[in-house]
């Protein structure tokens, strides 16, 4: 079984599975894959831009985890989409040096749902669960996401609301 962990970065994509290796879990960072489908790199927006589709088509699959914002676009069985708040978000962002930019594009794209939106164009509703990072330790969000990848916990998604913070984000 092939269980993708996606989000925005700075939700705690890369500190979940890290928590979930620790555990024995077998886990693949998808920024290690990537290198030789880099098409651009976006010096303004300090970010790679990759051949998304081929990407995509030529991965083989994984049985465990695969963990990175475009997760999604894989056909994985499960997927789990990792939240924050957005000024929690903006606070972590800030804090490894993302250009403040950068920090407001992905608090801008948290606030508007953007992944969550992306996952829902290509996974089923019993694929998908949604994980509030905000408030819970690496270590409930690595147990909640095990818990799912193994069927324990049912799907679930869409109760997170963060639009009334797209006016503070701006």
């Amino acid at each position: 079984m092939m269980c993708g962990i996606t989000g925005t970065p700075g939700t705690g994509k890369s500190s979940v599975a890290g928590a979930l290796a620790q555990r024995g879990s077998p886990v693949l960072h998808l920024s290690e894959t990537i290198s030789s489908y880099i098409i651009e790199v976006d010096q303004e927006r300090d970010t790679r831009v990759i051949d998304e589709e081929r990407w995509a088509r030529e991965f083989s699959r994984f049985d465990g985890f695969v963990e990175g914002h475009l997760a999604h676009l894989l056909p994985c069985d499960r997927i789990i989409i990792l939240r924050c708040r957005p000024d929690v978000l903006m606070d972590r962002l800030r804090r490894r040096g993302y250009p403040e930019e950068k920090v407001r594009e992905n608090a801008l794209a948290e606030a508007l749902d953007v992944i969550l939106i992306e996952t829902l164009e290509s996974f089923s509703p019993e694929q998908v669960y949604e994980l509030d990072t905000t408030d819970k330790s690496i270590a409930e969000c690595s147990m909640i996401a095990d818990q799912f990848a193994r069927g324990q916990v049912k799907a679930s998604f869409g109760a997170i609301d963060w639009s009334d913070y797209i006016g503070q984000i701006e």
